[in-house]
């Protein structure tokens, strides 16, 4: 039977927090707006209408949330293309294996999928995955489960048979809507995940295998 592993990207597979900084204080500039990194940090993760609704608040319309948007993904692409990008401890690793014992793996991100495809180049890793959902492809962000529901259907796997990996309370919990088990990888935080774990280097070896055995 088909199982998978769908993966978040940012913070699960690959440390760009700085870049995503840097990029978001670039582009906020050029339209005379600043946030403190708190402020960054509370929404990371998430999708960047949502993210620019609380951010500019009444004056959140649609022309300004795009421009601004676009500005911050291309300085960001840029980042990424220039500086490059390591995968996080433990991350090329998984990939390898669960490829080599026959997973399916998928993308499942809030990212752009233009920035997907520019992150897993730099990364060297795309051809590991079967399938990618970006933010263009979902209506809804985590932790609604669309994105994980999209990338199993994309696959052709039940939920039952996909285990998610993520960093974040909010794609935990959309992995637990989805019907999915799911592993927690944060230096930063406790998540409430099926198993959690400090770094992918500390994920037990038969991990995934017990997942789907539940």
């Amino acid at each position: 039977m088909s199982r998978a592993v769908l993966w978040d990207l940012d913070g699960t597979l690959v440390d760009s927090e700085e870049y995503h900084w840097q990029s978001w204080e670039h582009a906020l500039g050029l339209d005379g707006v600043q946030v403190t990194y708190e402020q960054f940090k509370s929404t990371f993760g998430q999708r960047n209408d949502r993210i620019l609704r609380g951010w500019l608040g009444a004056e959140s319309t649609e022309e300004r949330m795009s421009r601004i948007a676009e500005a911050k993904e291309a300085e960001y692409r840029r980042l990424a293309q220039v500086h490059g990008l390591t995968p996080l401890p433990g991350a090329a690793e998984w990939l390898v294996r669960l490829h080599a014992d026959g997973w399916k793996q998928a993308i499942a991100s809030s990212a752009p999928r233009q920035n997907i495809e520019v992150m897993l180049r730099a990364l060297g890793i795309a051809q590991y995955f079967d399938a990618l959902v970006a933010s263009e492809d979902v209506t809804k962000g985590k932790p609604d489960p669309q994105v994980f529901l999209a990338a199993a259907a994309r696959l052709s796997v039940t939920p039952a048979h996909c285990i998610v990996v993520e960093d974040a309370s909010a794609g935990v919990e959309a992995a637990r809507r989805a019907g999915m088990r799911c592993i927690g990888v944060s230096r930063t935080t406790t998540l409430g995940a099926d198993v959690f774990v400090r770094s992918l280097e500390d994920v037990p070896d038969d991990a995934f295998e017990r997942l789907i055995e539940r």
